[in-house]
């Protein structure tokens, strides 16, 4: 057990929240909090718990760098139904969390005049190169 707080605004920017939606879910009773004079704090077992998911928190400064990929993909010569098969599985694949805890980001854009579809991707490095990995397997099957 951990005896580590976080404040509102620091649970609205570990889960990519506003700041009012947490303090709803915290009036609400969805998401336990003590109410310490004017401010709520979260405890870390209760936010994991809130979450269904381990909370990793950011390296203070001068510890562990963050780095994120930004990636666009075109894909020529390939039908609506090849298409609509690779966009699903790489919305499936990116919406699982990696090991970093972060999900990735993916769009997907389809051009039937140039039967060309373009993937935008954007994460961490190393889950953004095992799903390119993961969509050139499926090209090349």
């Amino acid at each position: 057990m951990t005896d580590r707080f976080y404040s509102v605004e620091q649970v609205a920017e570990l889960l990519g929240l506003h700041v009012r939606t947490v303090r709803s879910y915290v009036r609400d009773g969805k998401l336990p909090a003590a109410r310490i004079g004017k401010q709520y704090r979260i405890a870390h077992d209760d936010l994991e718990a809130f979450t269904g998911l381990p909370i990793t928190t950011p390296a203070a400064p001068g510890g562990t760098r963050h780095a994120e990929a930004s990636c666009i993909v075109e894909i020529d010569d390939i039908d609506r139904t090849m298409a609509d098969r690779i966009t699903t599985l790489l919305t499936a694949t990116a919406t699982t969390r990696g090991p970093g805890g972060q999900a990735l980001r993916v769009e997907t854009s389809y051009d039937p005049a140039r039967a060309r579809l373009k993937v935008i991707v954007l994460g961490g490095l190393a889950d953004t190169a095992r799903l390119l990995d993961y969509m050139d397997g499926v090209l090349t099957s």
